[in-house]
């Protein structure tokens, strides 16, 4: 097994020209078909005095390291995933006992057993989660579609309207949503066809790529049930904005914040293990309001259908799950204000010295090592390799990575070039990281990214422009720019997306089309694209400003 020739050469060049003795490395490794190796070849932070010398091997190690199609043992790779899903039960199993004696209906019995600074963090955690989000959910909850799977939704069959148009699934608990889901449009057109309504278990246990070794483990929810989790996603999401953190774009600030600390070392960068994996059933039922519980505790999976057989779990919710992301957010965010207040006496507001974005937490340095411990005591696992502190020059959060304040974020190729616009992302990317070479003194070798130039068409390759146009244009000076102009409006040649693979509305029914229309999908040419629509690219010109 090997890699198209054509990428090896290109990799090669790219590791030949950093020349570090880790890119070195990496290129013999590449030569000798030493896939593992490369995939587990990484670099700490902290073994650098320099972001230029870390930046090199960063940047070798990281090329491969996420490549999908890099040539490994799949059973071995499976083997991983599932054993870190064992793990994250185990590890929810532990915290379920743990966390028993804090319930509340256990005050009597196991009041000797309880710590005094346990119950102090609890009850500040409480407070804060309360006055974030209010004693219940909103009484009419929303649903809305997501774009992946669901349980009974597979394959090709994800649109809207293909999720409509099949019979739909949901677990016995989310029954009481079954009135206000009959009064949607989507309920209508199920009773009006006279459809088949399956009550399931839970999920099913699924993956999506993480890296070469191992893959991220997700599930897939019956559709029901996942229509209303977006619901109170949604619904915690639109509480913390009134709360005066809004996720939606929380990740900039997180970037900024990381930049800015790498320099003066104020606040600390962690990172999680396995986070939402490891958020356990009674740790949310101890933390959130007792309304807010119920609604989340009905709509949840409570078992998992993996390797063909029911689990039940210990987790509360995991990837897959609508509202995973923004209660995971609320627990971690909660407990490091709630740190940060009982620990030095700050404000400790979300927003101003707590920074929060689903499992990446960004806290006073000074607060560190109690918040560690009481993550550790509530569940959680520090990822020690990505979590950075104290007088470390290196900061990471949200996909930025900053060393002194000089931004070190290497290129990672997810997946092998298809066709011309995969050649052109690939090329952008190893740009990105000669770009940021540049403002540490050194000069990338340009072979690697002619080499990438030489495996497009000659139309193609003339498609240079701004950044600001992503991956239809080549990164380049605006010297090599074609441009034309027409009306006063500056146009830019690019390789633009112009086929793409319509699910026309003939196929549905019109309650089906008339459902659509009501949560605002489809009305593209009479249908719906699908996530895998985008069928070709040409040749053509688009506005810049």
């Amino acid at each position: 097994m090997s890699l198209p020739s054509d990428v090896t050469r290109q990799a090669s060049l790219y590791f030949e020209g950093l020349g570090t003795p880790v890119a070195l490395s990496a290129a013999v490794m590449l030569r000798e078909g030493e896939w593992d190796g490369l995939a587990a070849l990484s670099v700490k932070p902290g073994s650098y005095t320099n972001a230029l010398s870390y930046f090199l091997d960063a940047s070798a190690a990281a090329l491969l390291k996420k490549l999908e199609q890099l040539p490994s043992d799949a059973k071995a790779k499976r083997a991983r995933t599932i054993e870190k899903w064992w793990q994250g039960e185990r590890s929810c199993l532990l915290t379920n006992h743990r966390l028993n004696v804090y319930m509340p209906e256990n005050a009597v019995f196991w009041d000797e057993r309880r710590s005094d600074g346990i119950s102090r963090v609890i009850r500040e955690v409480r407070k804060i989660i309360f006055d974030w989000i209010g004693s219940k959910p909103p009484d009419l909850a929303v649903g809305r579609f997501g774009p992946g799977a669901t349980f009974s939704d597979r394959g090709g069959k994800t649109t809207v309207p293909d999720k409509m148009s099949s019979d739909p699934t949901l677990t016995a608990d989310a029954v009481w949503h079954l009135p206000q889901w009959l009064g949607t449009q989507w309920g209508a057109d199920f009773a009006q066809r006279q459809g088949e309504l399956s009550f399931v278990k839970g999920n099913r246990f699924a993956t999506v790529p993480k890296t070469a070794l191992i893959d991220r483990s997700i599930a897939s929810e019956p559709s029901i049930n996942g229509f209303y989790q977006l619901a109170l996603g949604s619904a915690l999401r639109n509480r913390m904005r009134r709360a005066g953190w809004d996720l939606d774009t929380a990740q900039d600030i997180h970037r900024q914040v990381a930049e800015l600390s790498s320099v003066t070392r104020e606040f600390a960068t962690l990172d999680l293990s396995n986070a939402s994996d490891t958020v356990s059933k009674e740790l949310v039922r101890l933390l959130l309001p007792h309304d807010w519980y119920d609604q989340l505790n009905d709509l949840r999976s409570k078992k998992t259908l993996i390797d063909g057989r029911w689990v039940m779990l210990e987790k509360f919710s995991s990837m897959g799950n609508g509202y995973t992301f923004e209660l995971e957010t609320i627990i971690f965010a909660a407990l490091t204000c709630a740190i940060t207040r009982l620990t030095t006496g700050n404000a400790g507001i979300l927003g101003k010295d707590v920074f929060v974005f689903g499992d990446d937490i960004i806290c006073k340095d000074g607060v560190v090592s109690e918040l560690v411990a009481a993550l550790k005591f509530f569940g959680f696992t520090i990822n020690q390799e990505k979590s950075f502190h104290g007088n470390s020059p290196f900061r990471e959060s949200c996909g930025a990575d900053f060393f002194n304040g000089f931004s070190v974020r290497p290129f990672f190729l997810k997946d092998l070039p298809e066709g011309p616009q995969g050649f052109i992302g690939f090329a952008n990317g190893i740009s990105a990281v000669s770009e940021r070479l540049d403002s540490l003194g050194f000069r990338l070798a340009k072979t690697a990214w002619f080499s990438i130039l030489d495996s497009l068409p000659s139309a193609v390759r003339q498609c240079r422009g701004p950044k600001d146009l992503g991956d239809i244009v080549i990164h380049d000076d605006e010297s090599r720019w074609k441009i034309r102009w027409k009306h006063s409006i500056r146009y830019v040649r690019a390789f633009i997306p112009w086929k793409t693979r319509i699910v026309s509305f003939g196929h549905f029914t019109p309650g089906i089309v008339l459902a659509c229309a009501t949560y605002g999908t489809g009305n593209y040419r009479g249908g719906v694209i699908p996530r895998d629509g985008l069928l070709g690219y040409k040749v053509g010109w688009v506005s810049f400003s």
